[in-house]
């Protein structure tokens, strides 16, 4: 075996001895740690969760086209390849025209106003196209879809142009705001953690400051001595992470039976899925780095001043 890798040795059984000393210690620390991972691991869990499924919402974006009252059948036809031109730009479209007669045919039969419409004499009804956008399967192809309808809207005797998709802007907009409220959240509590790991670190250096004196008096290098505090915040902040996790994965059960409840109602079957394996490994490796940076601040702090 090579030294490098026996030194390591040597300092993670060192780490894995502070532990077994204080066991109970250690592990109120991991809680407290653990407490502060808990909330972004959730928000993290959450969206997740909401990302595909906002991804896979059917967008299709449906612009309504009316003409003006007192244009003619023969202008709203000559607008048919202008019209194509201007959604062909933004992808795939289903395109019909609704003749002002059939639009009042389909408000008698919907309304049950048949004999109120009757009385109005002439057709009050403008023809109009309406155009079922294909391929918008996200919230960016909003801004697409503005800029579509603006070049409708400036078309010879288009009177009111009509779209849906407003609905999606705010949900992309309410997504980039959590997932900004997120990372503010994990910055904070990530500050938190490094804290608490400098705190638990600086109380080991005084409990063994006359062991690493005499370390030290002994020839042992600052390294050496260095490597057990390191390793010993590493573990703090992987096993808080893996508590973390596992508190917010059995969380999700009793909450997956409220949403189920409130799924229902609108005739699905959403549910809260756990992270997968990679997402997983990257959180705890993120916990670890905490804990790491919290002990290395701590350490380069403290045991300067042992001699």
């Amino acid at each position: 075996m090579s030294p490098w890798f026996r030194q390591h040795r040597f300092a993670l059984g060192g780490a894995l001895s502070t532990v077994r000393k204080g066991p109970g210690s250690f592990l109120f620390n991991v809680l407290v740690v653990a407490f502060a991972l808990m909330l972004p691991f959730a928000g993290i869990t959450l969206l997740d969760n909401v990302r595909p499924l906002s991804e896979q919402l059917s967008v299709d974006p449906e612009i309504s086209l009316f003409m003006k009252q007192e244009a003619t059948r023969e202008e709203a036809n000559a607008l048919a390849p202008q019209i194509r031109r201007i959604v062909a730009s933004g992808g795939r479209a289903n395109i019909g025209f609704v003749p002002r007669e059939q639009a009042l045919a389909s408000l008698k039969e919907k309304s049950g106003l048949s004999d109120v419409l009757d009385t109005l004499g002439d057709n009050p009804l403008p023809d109009s196209y309406v155009m079922k956008l294909e391929g918008f399967a996200r919230g960016g192809a909003a801004d697409q879809v503005d800029t579509m309808v603006e070049q409708l809207r400036a078309l010879p005797g288009v009177d009111t142009v009509q779209v849906d998709s407003a609905w999606v802007k705010r949900l992309a907009a309410l997504l980039n705001i959590l997932r900004l409220a997120l990372l503010l959240l994990a910055v904070t509590l990530g500050i938190v953690v490094i804290a608490v790991v400098f705190n638990t670190i600086r109380l080991q250096v005084l409990t063994q400051k006359e062991e690493i004196a005499v370390s030290k008096l002994l020839g042992a290098t600052d390294n050496f001595i260095h490597r057990p505090f390191y390793y010993t915040g590493a573990l703090l902040g992987l096993c808080a992470g893996a508590v973390a996790l596992g508190a917010v994965t059995l969380a999700l059960s009793p909450l997956n039976r409220a949403i189920a409840e409130f799924a229902r109602l609108y005739a699905s079957e959403f549910q809260l899925a756990p992270l997968g394996g990679l997402e997983i490994a990257g959180l705890l490796a993120i916990s670890a780095g905490l804990g790491l940076i919290g002990a290395m601040l701590s350490v380069q702090r403290h045991l300067a001043r042992v001699r």
